[in-house]
């Protein structure tokens, strides 16, 4: 099925967006809805009238293969990454789909990724497993969606039908990464969780297509459904995990977005108190205000697990939430042997934290990334103390229903979070900006078409 030819001729004195919207058009009639050629001849056509201008004569050296190349974030190695052209993602399985990006986002994860701590993290890979788009095309499988339809994707892929998607574990499909036994697939999150290209792109293929994405509500804002991709999603289920009951004093290491996310669940799970730990003070004054909770700086405090202490009639606090994960600060031997030297899977620093400032019988839910490798966790003292520990990757699509009510109804205000609005062609500004803390930036947004 080859692309209409002929379609830019007699049009130069008109405007670029009628001859992009015609022919879209035309290709949608010829295509009978399915877009894969449609879409990159679209974006191509689209490119070459930006760069030439309405007016100018056809470049008539622009080949085939220039058709079928987007815009994407590209990784190089440990603090490289650039924007560059790739092939246009195709449908590989009857129930893909093919997703054009209209807004995706940095995750504090995606930071372990940036900084060279995930093993198999390859060359070439594009980040990105939060994003919100337009559904392009679709395999002759699906049948939940159609060409046109705005969806949300959730971080996780999963098949849906194996021994774990059936109990609700979407997060451990046993069907969807053939690298690992441990981790299911997440996109574009190295190849240790399946290999997948993620969303900070123009386009996106979206495996299991019938099963992963959900269309987006006409009232919910976009901002608010991209962050439900993930960093809503997952500080919920933190909060979740912790098994909060009512007058529970809960504590959260880390004010990043999953982290202010979880203490801002944990009033709706009847938590009587919430105090927050971080060291930078930009992201405790937003605890204070967007929670709103207690906070701590733990640079400035001799011992934070004294404090917790102190503050808890000297018992500990019933819930600890670790939100902070691979690379806590506030141990140097711990921060140096996991972030520089490789040789753990993680600074153990805030989950250490966690199960000694937890009362005795308490409980930590663990959201916090960590590696595959070997890290330094206190559990002889879990063990003693009687903890319980909670973790996984969050389910995400099994929070909507729940998530979606709480979001209409303003209990839980996602995009108050986002600091930083970035131009996919700016992507690797927003990587330094997000990962020197610069600006006081706490969720960072990528735009694929940004000016």
């Amino acid at each position: 099925m080859s692309t209409p030819t002929g379609i830019l001729a007699g049009t130069v004195d008109r405007h670029p967006r009628q001859i992009v919207q015609e022919l879209a058009q035309q290709v949608r009639t010829a295509t009978g809805g399915k877009l894969r050629d449609g879409c990159a001849a679209v974006y191509w056509e689209r490119r070459q009238w930006v760069e030439r201008g309405p007016g100018r004569k056809e470049q008539e050296d622009a080949g085939p293969a220039r058709r079928c190349q987007v815009r994407a974030m590209v990784y190089r190695g440990p603090y490289k990454v650039r924007v560059e052209e790739k092939d246009v993602p195709s449908i590989e399985h009857p129930n893909d789909a093919i997703v054009r990006v209209s807004l995706a986002a940095i995750c504090g994860s995606d930071l372990h990724l940036y900084h060279g701590m995930m093993p198999d993290t390859r060359v070439g890979m594009t980040f990105g497993h939060e994003f919100i788009g337009v559904v392009e095309e679709v395999g002759p499988s699906v049948q939940n969606l159609r060409p046109g339809d705005r969806v949300m994707v959730p971080f996780n892929i999963f098949c849906g039908t194996c021994w774990f998607c059936a109990r609700g574990l979407q997060a451990n499909c046993h069907n969807v990464n053939p690298n690992a036994t441990a981790v299911g697939g997440i996109y574009g999150y190295s190849h240790t969780c399946g290999g997948y290209d993620g969303g900070q792109a123009q386009f996106v293929r979206v495996p299991f297509a019938d099963v992963g994405p959900g269309k987006i509500p006409e009232w919910m804002d976009d901002e608010d459904a991209v962050l439900l991709t993930d960093a809503a999603a997952t500080g919920y289920f933190g909060a979740q995990l912790g098994d909060i009951v009512e007058g529970d004093v809960v504590v959260v290491f880390g004010a990043g977005p999953v982290g202010l996310l979880a203490a801002q669940s944990a009033w709706l799970m009847g938590a009587g108190r919430v105090i927050v730990v971080d060291h930078l003070e930009y992201r405790l004054e937003k605890a204070r205000t967007f929670v709103p909770a207690e906070t701590i700086n733990f640079a400035e405090v001799d011992d934070v697990v004294v404090l917790l202490k102190q503050l808890t009639d000297h018992l500990g606090a019933d819930v600890a939430i670790d939100a902070v994960g691979a690379e806590a600060d506030g141990n140097l031997l711990m921060h140096v042997t996991s972030a520089k030297l490789k040789l753990q899977g993680g600074s153990p620093v805030a989950l250490n934290w966690a199960i000694d400032s937890v009362r005795k019988g308490g409980t930590v839910s663990v959201m916090g990334a960590y590696g595959p490798l070997f890290t330094a966790v206190k559990f002889g003292d879990a063990l003693n103390k009687g903890l319980t520990l909670r973790m996984n990757q969050c389910p995400v699509k099994r929070q909507w229903p729940r998530l979606f009510e709480h979001v209409r109804n303003g209990y839980l205000r996602p995009r108050e979070l986002v600091t930083h609005r970035v131009p996919l062609e700016h992507i690797a500004e927003g990587y330094h900006i997000f990962s020197a803390k610069l600006d006081g930036c706490i969720k960072p947004l990528v735009v694929p078409d940004g000016g």
